[in-house]
């Protein structure tokens, strides 16, 4: 792999997040990256623990004079979220991502970067592969799938840590010291179609340009979710046309809100130019609404051949109109505590459906936990009473603010030392693994720190070289003094 960062290194921060970077790790894919990481400790004899999960463990000794000082882990993930433009021919799977350097942001090539969570991974190697950083005894843990649910942090095995203290790598803004997250869970709806074969001519409708992004920190940014604009667009059209449904794909991944939809119908050939020219007319009043937030919207629509397709009978078409447009999404519930905080909300971040199947993957978080509950038990509800099947998978406690933590106060000292400014304390509605393992380590005082990061969970993603630069100094001056 070219060394694209090596322009720009500092103190080997981005020698590693480029090494990392050659390493597909997807969620459910972390065999290689925990691989990489385990001869990594096994190169500089560090003492280092894999288990079933892929969870690696890598402990370092304090540094001379630190020995009776109470250690820190540092953690993250290994695993980031793969989102690519509908262009792109990126294979997740196999292909090194294609990094780029535009002015003071690291990015990749129509996909994700993967700063979120590579950026923890990197740090801490930088860290424990040199020896002139003052320390106490630090113990390294990086998980594995936590953007599917927490998983690996949800199967650690915790007895060989011995922290006091935990600084967790996954926040997305300099000026932010983050103390507390939401817990969340996904869930999923499946249903069975019922199919018929359909004579007529197959229009293809495309949903691109929407923003997408990270379904908690973006909650309150007014994005559009692009199987509910199509589900919009699909009632909309059925008030003029007689047409069958036969397929709609839309999102990659149910904690980031879908950017993009395809959807294939199947309508009479003397109407197929008229439908054509409806949906662009729909195009333009969309448009019109969403043109602060999404200006780049657009849908392209495409006239295939006549042909008899296999699609959707209407019943269940309507089951999945009824499913999408009547199912909550978005915030539901905003913090009476914490001004400006979303307590509540929900993402539709999967929709896949065939004349055989439907399914859909939500993202379901909130701040309290019997809340969360209540927005699992109203899609349970609503999908049994449409005739299908639910499941919860990944589900994950939240980190509750803790009123006296000395970390945060040594972290709040040296941010203001370092940047001359007040950071800014914030409780996130997102998913972090403090909440987990607070739960197993009763008593580990907390905080989550990262550098500038944007539009995390999109092609768009980017990094701050200056801001990367900027947090791991603050980071290794906070170390020296713990």
């Amino acid at each position: 792999m070219a060394e694209v960062l090596s322009s720009i290194d500092y103190k080997k921060i981005f020698h590693f997040f480029e090494e990392i970077s050659s390493v597909p790790r997807g969620s459910r894919n972390n065999k290689g990256i925990s691989d990489y990481l385990v001869q990594f400790a096994k190169d500089r004899g560090l003492y280092y623990e894999q288990d079933e999960m892929l969870n690696v463990i890598i402990i370092k000794d304090a540094t001379p004079g630190y020995e009776d000082h109470d250690a820190v882990i540092l953690q993250g993930h290994m695993d980031m979220v793969c989102i690519k433009e509908p262009d792109s021919d990126h294979d997740f799977e196999k292909d090194p991502l294609k990094l780029s350097i535009d002015g003071d942001f690291i990015k990749a090539d129509r996909t994700s970067l993967g700063g979120d969570n590579g950026i923890a991974i990197a740090y801490a190697l930088a860290i424990l592969d040199s020896d002139e950083y003052a320390h106490p005894r630090l113990e390294v843990v990086i998980t594995t799938d936590e953007e599917i649910g927490l998983l690996g942090a949800t199967a650690l095995d915790t007895k060989s840590l011995k922290a006091k203290y935990m600084i967790n790598i996954d926040s997305e803004e300099e000026s932010n010291i983050t103390v507390g997250c939401a817990g969340g869970m996904t869930s999923i709806s499946e249903f069975t179609m019922k199919e018929e074969k359909v004579t007529g001519v197959k229009v293809t409708c495309q949903v691109r340009g929407l923003r997408g992004g990270h379904s908690g920190v973006d909650a309150k940014k007014h994005r559009t979710n692009a199987t509910i604009l199509v589900a919009r667009m699909m009632d909309d059209l059925r008030k003029e046309f007689t047409f069958s449904l036969a397929s709609l794909m839309s999102g990659e991944k149910d904690n980031a809100i879908p950017s993009a939809s395809d959807v294939e119908f199947v309508v009479a050939e003397q109407d197929a130019e008229a439908f054509a020219q409806k949906i662009t007319a729909l195009n333009n009043v969309y448009a019109a609404e969403i043109k602060t937030p999404e200006p780049d919207f657009k849908v392209v629509v495409t006239k295939g051949d006549k042909g008899t397709y296999e699609c959707l009978t209407k019943e269940s078409f309507d089951q999945v109109i009824l499913y999408i447009l009547f199912q909550p999404n978005g915030i539901q519930t905003m913090s009476a505590d914490i001004e400006g905080l979303v307590e509540s909300s929900l993402n539709l971040g999967i929709c896949k459906v065939t004349p055989k199947t439907a399914v859909f993957s939500y993202s379901v978080r909130s701040s309290v936990a019997t809340y969360k509950a209540f927005l699992s038990n109203k899609i349970k509800m609503f999908t049994e009473f449409l005739g299908g099947t639910y499941r919860v998978e990944g589900e994950y406690p939240g980190w509750e603010y803790r009123q006296d933590s000395k970390l945060r106060d040594i972290f709040v000292k040296h941010y203001k030392e370092e940047f001359n400014r007040e950071p800014v304390i914030e409780v996130i509605h997102a998913g972090l693994e403090c909440g987990i393992l607070a739960d197993k380590m009763p008593g580990l005082d907390m905080v989550s720190i990262g550098p500038d990061m944007f539009d995390v969970h999109t092609p768009m993603e980017r990094l701050s070289i200056s801001s990367t630069k900027r947090m791991f100094d603050y980071l290794v001056t906070v170390l020296k003094e713990l």
